[in-house]
């Protein structure tokens, strides 16, 4: 059974930097692509970074901040966070797809807020 935890979220001043992690267990992580995703109230659920082999997509208004990273033997996977913006609060979740069979999997989030 797989299952995804995330930890390292928390409350950060604007222009900080946090690192989440995500563990996997029941999984070969070189199987999967990596994610991290986040919600702020009243919005949807947005893909914020993806890794897959070696290569990687960030959303927009990451890009240049965020760092998404993976290390397979570990079965983790990461997302530095730099230059923190209130506007990237949020709850942040992993979330890892079956290359083979397009399955998905989610952890239970973690809180990241960028206040003064």
């Amino acid at each position: 059974q797989v299952q995804l935890v995330e930890s390292g979220g928390g409350l950060v001043q604007p222009g900080g930097s946090l690192r989440l992690s995500c563990t996997g267990s029941g999984m070969t992580l070189s199987f999967y692509t990596a994610r991290w995703y986040r919600q702020s109230p009243g919005n949807q659920r947005r893909l914020v970074a993806e890794i897959s082999d070696d290569a990687t997509n960030y959303s927009d208004s990451v890009k240049g901040r965020f760092t998404i990273s993976r290390d397979d033997d570990k079965s983790m996977w990461y997302l530095e966070m730099n230059s923190l913006r209130p506007e990237d609060t949020a709850v942040y979740y992993c979330n890892a797809m079956d290359q083979f069979s397009g399955r998905e999997y989610w952890g239970k989030g973690t809180l990241v807020t960028v206040s003064s």
